[in-house]
């Protein structure tokens, strides 16, 4: 028989293990922030679509309704603007760099600055604002800064310590939510998150991924984000094809990595004066120039691009100089300063590119837009790992895996000889120094231009 000693022992073990509430607290917590990242994640896309539908029902409803993206999408850019800066700071661009810099961060006061319910309120109303408006944005970066701003914030309620890992699971659940895309979730927290691997963290970014994407799942359904591409390379063109959008696509993306940071520092200097007043000037200007580009365009470029990648996908030639529009809209809305990921922009832009490489070598649109996609979504976030997952994941195209890794790959090395720097990492620098500059100063939060 146990003696009272032992039956004393096992009934403490026993409550610590399944009756402590200092023990279960955390972990439901957790999985409560896991599954909010998931049904938000859905919410936030509903909200997305119906902008964007409600601003080409405003531009292709009259006689003379192209016009009116010329009064309505500047208008729109300034009031988004003049929001993130006045009362949403650091919810500028696409929130991905926001997250990043954050996990780079020691204190609790420089995170909350970076990364809030507040703010994660913030990039939702101005992301959809930013789609009403026809900007040539995405929700899907966006809801990597809402998951990490979530899970940040569940930390606190839950009582954990493991910020970074935290930070690193929401960014992995708000991408699977997003795009319903698991591994790529997984990938992309391991592969431009961190940049490395992270044992400790493994297990929180798995259970954050798989709760998310219950949750999404359950609201939503179990769907491919551009439906089904089953096509791989066989002949001489087909691998030409290859080495073009990868080549092609790396030093587009690494033109417009390059470009981006380079001009974004110059406009924080330009606009040191009264950043205010010039930051809301040059919002106005890329709202016009984001209008004039959609008017040429019929209106193609306008918003994330999905519709025309859809197309191309399903094997839809897209018009041959499409994607140089939509890389200059979407350039234009990342230096404006609005919220708005790139994306699902730059998959876009990708599949323009592959598009029109296609029809150059006669070879399959469906094939060239994936592989334009792999190509140039590598080339700008220098993720090859990353690009190839989720653009198999989001087209179900399990046979052409090994003509995705070698565009991704392709891409990738392509963007490295021209862009040093990731485009993510080096915007997180900005952030980083904002936060390090306002804690030595002691100075009241104020957000960075980008």
């Amino acid at each position: 028989m146990p003696s009272t000693y032992m039956k004393s022992k096992l009934f403490r073990r026993s409550k610590v293990l399944w009756g402590s509430y200092d023990v279960w607290r955390p972990r439901l917590v957790f999985w409560a922030g896991a599954i909010a990242i998931g049904v938000i994640s859905v919410v936030f896309a509903k909200f997305a679509d119906w902008a964007q539908h409600a601003f080409h029902g405003l531009t292709e409803s009259g006689r003379w309704s192209f016009l009116l993206p010329l009064l309505l999408t500047p208008a729109v850019f300034v009031l988004s603007a003049w929001l993130a800066i006045r009362f949403f700071p650091n919810a500028q661009g696409s929130g991905i760099p926001q997250a990043i810099a954050a996990r780079k961060l020691h204190g609790a006061q420089d995170r909350a600055r970076l990364l809030s319910l507040r703010l994660a309120l913030g990039k939702i109303l101005l992301t959809v604002l930013g789609l009403f408006g026809g900007a040539s944005i995405g929700r899907e970066g966006p809801t990597v800064q809402v998951g990490a701003s979530i899970m940040l914030q569940a930390a606190r309620w839950g009582g954990m310590a493991q910020a970074r890992g935290l930070i690193l699971a929401g960014s992995a659940a708000g991408i699977a939510a997003a795009f319903n895309t698991p591994l790529a979730g997984i990938v992309f927290a391991i592969e431009e998150m961190s940049r490395t691997y992270e044992s400790r963290a493994n297990g929180l970014v798995l259970t954050a991924v798989i709760l998310s994407g219950l949750a999404a799942l359950g609201l939503s359904g179990n769907y491919t984000y551009f439906g089904t591409a089953s096509v791989t390379a066989s002949g001489a063109r087909d691998f030409l094809l290859i080495a073009a959008c990868g080549v092609g696509g790396g030093m587009l993306g690494a033109g417009f990595s390059v470009a981006s940071l380079r001009l974004t520092r110059r406009i924080r200097r330009w606009a040191q004066p009264e950043p205010l007043k010039r930051m809301l000037m040059l919002a106005g200007g890329c709202g016009l120039a984001t209008a004039v580009i959609g008017v040429i365009s019929g209106g193609a470029t306008f918003g994330t691009g999905y519709e025309q990648a859809h197309a191309a996908v399903g094997g839809e030639p897209l018009p041959f100089f499409f994607f140089i529009g939509k890389l200059l809209a979407g350039f234009a809305a990342m230096i404006s300063g609005i919220p708005g990921g790139i994306f699902a922009p730059s998959l876009a832009i990708g599949a323009g590119l592959g598009s029109s490489l296609s029809s150059l070598l006669g070879t399959s649109i469906a094939l060239g837009a994936v592989l334009g996609m792999a190509g140039y979504f590598a080339g700008i976030v220098q993720a090859p790992m990353t690009a190839f997952v989720i653009i198999m994941e989001m087209t179900g195209n399990h046979q052409g895996v090994i003509p995705l890794m070698a565009a991704s790959m392709l891409g990738y090395v392509t963007s490295r000889l021209i862009a040093p720097e990731p485009l993510y990492h080096g915007l997180s620098r900005t952030f980083v120094a904002q936060s390090i500059l306002l804690r030595r100063s002691g100075a009241k939060t104020q957000a960075p231009t980008q």
